[in-house]
């Protein structure tokens, strides 16, 4: 798998929270242990890409640049240098 498939399901998720669960209950097996520490493990690997994905995108601009961009974007309604409220 590669680190930009890494996507973890709702089901995933649900599952990590009923072992969690188990696990303080003191009634966890040896295989769910394991299975515990996979999902856990795809859980961390999925927000880690995320985050990086979205630090990828970020652009830093300086204020002027900021300043040009601002007279450059449109606004949602296609309007361009829309001053009115939606």
């Amino acid at each position: 798998m590669r680190k930009d498939d890494i996507m973890v399901t709702k089901e995933q998720i649900a599952r990590i929270n009923e072992l969690y669960k188990k696990q303080v209950a003191g009634t966890l097996t040896e295989e769910e242990k394991k299975e515990q520490a996979f999902l856990r493990r795809l859980y961390v690997d999925s927000v880690k890409e995320n985050l990086r994905s979205q630090l990828e995108n970020i652009k830093i601009v300086t204020p002027e640049e900021y300043e040009q961009l601002k007279k450059e974007e449109k606004c949602s309604c296609g309007h361009e240098h829309c001053h009115h409220k939606h």
